[in-house]
């Protein structure tokens, strides 16, 4: 026994093309939603090493220029004995943020699986409406 066919009517197709587009629009914002959290929680880590490299870096200056200028100002002039410990003090400062800022750089803040979702959904939108 046959069932019979039934046909939709275009507002009925219609309608339910864009009720399932606008599931789809609001699915991807859930997607890109949870795409951003993930990667901000990655990058949380080496943001906070990053300031951390910050401060102990001005403070570390604070105190070394200060002891290594008197002590080595016994030695030396006093403006030289600045500059030398100045001058090693920025290479160590130097090497914390850079190797916190290459682990911050590892941190993709575009949500991609969104993105390549959302162009799927353009192509299958179109194809549907064809």
């Amino acid at each position: 026994m046959a069932t019979p066919h039934m046909q939709r009517s275009f507002p009925e197709v219609l309608q339910d093309i864009v009720g399932n587009l606008q599931e789809i629009i609001r699915s991807e914002f859930r997607l890109a939603k949870t795409e951003l959290k993930e990667e901000a929680a990655k990058a949380a880590r080496p943001a906070a090493t990053f300031g951390v490299g910050l401060v102990l870096g001005f403070y570390g200056a604070g105190f070394l220029l200060l002891t290594a200028v008197y002590a080595l100002s016994m030695v030396i002039a006093g403006w030289m004995a600045a500059l030398i410990v100045g001058a090693v003090l920025t290479v160590v400062a130097m090497a914390l943020v850079s190797s916190s800022g290459k682990k911050l750089k590892l941190a993709n803040p575009v949500p991609e699986k969104t993105i390549k979702n959302l162009e799927e959904n353009v192509q299958w939108a179109k194809q549907q409406i064809k």
